[in-house]
């Protein structure tokens, strides 16, 4: 019997990836397995997961023959995944000792649907604590009272899937499964259909995963047309919000969200390559006039000054009839 299923995605993280084996051979235990999916490597990835096979009990090695990015090799761990209990890490991150055990202790006393566990940034040798912001601790409430307020971050906008644990009837139930292909904001849609969709959640304190930022080849640091997935991802996340029965509550604190995200985007535009400049100013445009245009104008008056006069100047943009009713 498996008790835990641990799903690491690997892409050319050679450089990264023996701290990641060595935090999962400190991890090891009888009934737990490391599912490492390697997306398709082209450097020395390969061979370092090739050797963690042989020598990390619980290892299953998984190999892509086409790169399908985060989101697909993801899915593709949790339709091998054999555990009672899942949880993910990305291949140029770590965890310390002994602290999966301390996640299923943790999942085992609570009994609920999932957990969500702070984490550790760090950027060279700066570490920086980053918490959920959640403020009950160890409380197990109903996983929907967690989205609101809209107009402070909340569980939702905490959207690191390898910041927790999660049963495996969220799986047997279609849960936990990632929008395919999205290459950039894969956890987005995730973490709001796991939070509308699940029936009980809780927080606790344990600290033990490591998140490297300023990974050169990492998404977040390239300008590259594959940022502009955010665009199709919050697309989700409001299309399915609006299907949802309280869609009236919800809906608000999406779109909020969403627009906070496009200004965030075009106050770093100089990162983008010019021609992925020009794109994301279009789509964002688009989006916002597929919003929920009275409730976009609500929104846009509750922000601050700079943002909504941003978003109110963007919203003015021509676009596309094709662009609009994407």
């Amino acid at each position: 019997m498996v008790k835990f299923s641990v799903i690491v995605p690997f892409y050319n993280v050679q450089q990264y990836a023996p701290e990641t084996l060595r935090s999962l051979s400190a991890n090891a235990r009888s009934d737990f397995e490391f599912l490492l999916v390697d997306d398709c490597s082209r450097d020395g990835t390969p061979e370092l997961l090739e050797r963690a096979a042989k020598e990390i009990p619980g290892v299953v090695h998984i190999r892509h023959e086409q790169n399908g990015g985060l989101a697909t090799a993801r899915n593709t761990g949790l339709d091998a995944a054999r555990g009672e209990y899942l949880t993910f890490l990305d291949g140029d991150d770590w965890v310390a000792p002994g602290y999966f055990a301390q996640l299923v202790d943790a999942m085992d006393h609570h009994g609920c649907d999932f957990l969500r566990t702070d984490h550790v940034q760090f950027t060279g040798r700066n570490r920086t604590i980053h918490r959920v912001p959640h403020g009950l601790r160890d409380v197990v409430l109903p996983s929907r009272e967690a989205i609101l307020p809209a107009h402070r971050s909340t569980s939702v906008d905490y959207a690191y899937a390898w910041a927790g644990i999660y049963h495996r009837r969220l799986l047997d139930q279609g849960v936990l499964h990632f929008m395919d292909g999205l290459r950039t904001a894969e956890d987005r849609p995730w973490i709001w259909k796991l939070h509308r969709e699940a029936e009980s959640f809780a927080v606790t304190s344990l600290l033990g995963v490591f998140y490297r930022r300023g990974v050169s080849n990492s998404l977040t640091q390239i300008g590259d047309v594959r940022q502009l997935d955010f665009i199709r991802s919050f697309d989700r996340v409001l299309a399915d919000t609006a299907k949802d029965p309280e869609a009236d509550r919800f809906l608000p604190k999406a779109v909020r969200t969403y627009c906070a995200i496009i200004a965030h985007h075009l106050g770093t535009i100089d990162k983008f390559e010019p021609q992925v400049a020009k794109r994301l100013r279009t789509l964002a445009a688009a989006a916002l006039k597929r919003m929920p245009q009275e409730l976009l104008g609500d929104v846009l008056d509750s922000m601050d000054h700079e943002r909504s006069t941003q978003l109110r100047r963007l919203r003015r943009r021509p676009v596309p009839a094709g662009e609009a009713a994407a």
